[in-house]
C-alpha cells in the first residue's frame, strides 16, 4: 500500500511539473508574440502631445511677421466677435470680480489698484482716455494693460461699465 502511494505522488509531481511548464512555455509565447505586433496608437494620448508641443507664441519679423501678426489679430478678433464674455453682462462688479481684479488688486504688472492716488493722473485725462486705454490696450511708463483686460470676448461695452464701476468704487 505505501508503494502505490509514492507511485502515485510521483507520477502526480510529474504531471503538475509538466504543466507548470506548459504554463510557463505558453506565457514566454504569448509575451514574444505580443512584442511582435505593432502597437495600436492611442488617439488620446496623440492629441496630447500635439497639443504639449503647440507653441506657446509667434515670432513676428519684418514685413512678413507684421503682416502675420495683424492676421493672428484678425483671426483671434473674428473668433471672440461670436463669444459675449459674461453672458454679456453691463454690472462692472461682476467683469472686475472675474477678470479685472486679478491684477488691480495686487497691482501685478503696474495696474493700479483701487486706490484714488493710484488713478488720479488717469482720472485727470478723461473717461475717454481710460476707456479707449482698456479697449485698445496701453503700454505705459508703469506698466501694460492689455486690450480689455486680455479678454477679447469682451464688448466695448463690458470694458467702459467696468472702468466706470472701478472709478466709482475707489478708495
Amino acid at each position: 500500500m505505501r508503494n502505490h502511494d509514492l507511485v502515485f505522488l510521483k507520477q502526480f509531481s510529474m504531471v503538475i511539473a509538466f504543466l507548470v511548464a506548459l504554463t510557463i512555455a505558453l506565457i514566454l509565447a504569448g509575451m514574444y508574440i505580443n512584442a511582435q505586433q505593432e502597437p495600436e496608437p492611442n488617439p488620446v494620448a496623440e492629441a496630447a502631445v500635439q497639443q504639449r508641443l503647440q507653441p506657446v507664441g509667434g515670432v513676428y519679423a519684418g514685413s512678413t511677421g507684421a503682416a502675420a501678426q495683424a492676421a493672428a489679430k484678425a483671426a483671434a478678433a473674428a473668433a471672440a466677435a461670436g463669444q459675449v464674455a459674461y453672458d454679456g453682462t453691463l454690472d462692472g462688479s461682476v467683469i472686475y470680480a472675474a477678470l479685472c481684479g486679478a491684477c488691480h488688486t495686487a497691482g501685478a504688472g503696474g495696474a493700479p489698484k483701487l486706490e484714488r492716488a493710484a488713478w488720479a493722473a488717469r482720472i485727470a485725462q478723461g473717461s475717454d482716455v481710460m476707456h479707449k486705454h482698456a479697449i485698445e490696450g496701453f503700454q505705459g511708463a508703469a506698466g501694460i494693460m492689455p486690450a480689455k483686460g486680455g479678454n477679447p470676448s469682451l464688448t466695448d461695452e463690458q470694458v467702459i461699465a467696468t472702468v466706470d464701476w472701478m472709478v466709482d468704487n475707489l478708495k
